[in-house]
């Protein structure tokens, strides 16, 4: 994985960072790219357990005095004297998505032009120095450095970091687009498993009377994650023009659903493909990512007394003790969705190379409607084991959603933009980051209002809509056929494209001697190296759900 020693590419100097460097060698092996991206990945996904931070940040100062009862989101965002809320703290969780589905759009051209190890670099510093500005943000007790740093700053970071390897894995692995993608975006689902504990542990290390010790590992956290991100952003190696694996040419495509040509990124969004593609996305996210927010008081009050050995007993019957015992049976609830979460998008990744994108996202949505409108009648019935599988599969296809969606652009687009075209695609995760939320929320305080009680019924209507909700993208997803020929760039244009790494090849096609090596000792260390503290994540995950069923 070291740095080719080139300076000078077609008579011009070529910097550390720059495209130009990271065309792969001759003996270069490609197994070493998707752990490249899975360091990132790993790192960046630590924003989905960002709520491991509330609670204590929530209790920093101690008792809080009486007249902040009074204080609203614009005066919490710069007092010093009373605790942040909980909802003031979790807008950080929306700036996130928000900022990595913009940044993403905004940036995405961009990125192809500089190459994934430039974008990865900038991600790092983005994603690390963000969490550094909140960190200073909780030692000065300022919520709006919090927001500008992890918020703002690392949302940005999430987004290049995010975007940063799908069209390099795509030209790596042309015979395995599906996989390829889907072993480096399980690394993003994957990224919370490992950091929440870790973040529990080291504030457990820094707890003092006086402090929390969120600061500290707010910091500590940004180290490792800078080292391990740099380290996946100088491993990224792109193949030149013309590469393709050894021994391997491009089928006859049995499907007019893949194309072979490119369309611009220019001209991407003009067509009737990527909007259809964005409504399949943002769909599948609003629904899955409802089920993520709501998933710890929704196992709760539905089945409430039963998790611990009361059936008959209601939610609201329970004590305080016999509520806090129920909250970390929920805890392993959430942690099992999160493991199923991070299955789903290598599973049906690779699956969708088997059966097709189209193919895969009509599993999602039939299976999906299938198991939302049966969820209420599991509820009603008490029967755990059966409600925990289907949501458990629900959210393997959120998962799974995400990482086939790259490939899915890849058939339709073609790979030459399909790294900046999934950057403007993310505007739909951004808008169903919002969107679902929202709906799964207003539905459940609806009910409330009402005078349902906690309880399956309070969930009933919500399971309905979100079956409507996949409905929809089910039509969506049917719409979706070829492009016509008049988007399609001509090969001159193509070429011209493609002339700076061109340069770099020793022939119009084949494999150049690069991508060759399988899983050999740098390979399996390179592995090794993000495989270890993903196993550990897992291991401490299945340890927290066992509770569920003990």
């Amino acid at each position: 994985m070291a740095a080719t020693t080139d300076t000078y590419v077609g008579g011009g100097s070529v910097g550390l960072l720059d495209r130009e460097r990271i065309i792969a060698k001759p003996g270069f092996n490609r197994w070493l790219v998707p752990p490249a991206a899975l360091a990132i990945h790993l790192c960046i996904g630590m924003a989905y357990g960002f709520s491991v931070f509330w609670l204590p940040l929530s209790k920093a100062l101690g008792t809080t005095p009486d007249t902040c009862a009074t204080m609203n989101l614009a005066s919490a965002l710069f007092t010093t004297s009373c605790n942040w809320r909980v909802a003031d703290l979790g807008w950080i969780y929306t700036l996130f998505f928000v900022l990595l589905g913009c940044s993403a759009a905004i940036w995405g051209g961009w990125l192809e032009r500089a190459g994934p190890r430039k974008a990865g670099f900038v991600s790092a510093c983005c994603w690390c120095g963000g969490i550094l500005v909140a960190a200073l943000g909780v030692y000065t007790h300022q919520l709006w450095l919090m927001w500008l740093g992890a918020g703002v700053i690392g949302g940005i970071g999430l987004g290049l970091g995010y975007i940063s390897p799908v069209s390099t894995l795509i030209k790596w692995f042309p015979d395995r687009r599906g996989m390829a993608t889907g072993m480096a975006i399980m690394g993003f689902g994957g990224g919370a498993m490992i950091g929440a504990p870790l973040a529990n542990l080291l504030m457990t290390y820094f707890r003092t009377d006086v402090s929390a010790g969120v600061w500290q590992t707010f910091v500590v956290m940004a180290v490792i994650y800078f080292v391990f991100m740099m380290g996946g952003a100088f491993g990224y190696r792109i193949p030149p023009a013309g590469w393709r694996p050894e021994g391997w040419a491009a089928p006859a495509s049995k499907s007019t659903m893949i194309t072979t040509k490119h369309v611009h990124l220019r001209d991407a969004h003009k067509t009737k493909q990527f909007w259809l593609i964005w409504a399949v996305l943002c769909l599948n996210v609003s629904a899955g990512i409802g089920v993520i927010g709501m998933a710890s008081p929704m196992l709760q009050e539905i089945f409430a007394g039963s998790l611990i050995g009361l059936p008959g007993v209601a939610f609201a019957d329970l004590d305080t003790t016999q509520k806090a015992s129920i909250a970390a049976i929920a805890a392993g609830f959430t942690g099992l969705l999160s493991l199923f979460n991070i299955g789903g998008r290598f599973f049906w990744a690779s699956l969708s190379d088997k059966i097709g994108r189209k193919n895969t996202y009509f599993c999602f949505f039939v299976l999906g409607i299938a198991l939302y409108a049966l969820a209420p009648t599991l509820a009603g019935l008490g029967n755990k084991a059966l409600f925990v599988l289907a949501f458990g599969i629900i959210l393997s296809m959120y998962g799974g959603g995400f990482a086939t969606i790259p490939a899915y652009l890849a058939d339709i687009f073609g790979t030459q933009f399909v790294g900046a075209i999934h950057g403007r695609l993310l505007t739909a995760w951004a808008t169903a980051g919002i969107v679902g939320p929202v709906v799964v929320n207003y539905i459940r305080e609806a009910q409330i209002s009402a005078g349902v009680a906690p309880g399956p019924e309070l969930y009933t209507g919500t399971m309905y809509i979100l079956a409507g909700m996949l409905a929809l993208g089910l039509i969506a997803n049917a719409l979706i056929k070829p492009l016509s020929d008049k988007w399609f760039m001509k090969d001159e244009e193509v070429a011209a494209l493609q002339a700076k790494s061109a340069a770099a090849n020793t022939g119009p096609t084949g494999s150049f001697g690069i991508g060759t090596g399988g899983f050999d000792g740098k390979a399996l260390i390179a592995w090794a190296i993000v495989g270890i503290p993903l196993l550990w994540g897992v291991w401490v995950t299945l340890r927290a759900s066992m509770v569920l069923f003990g």
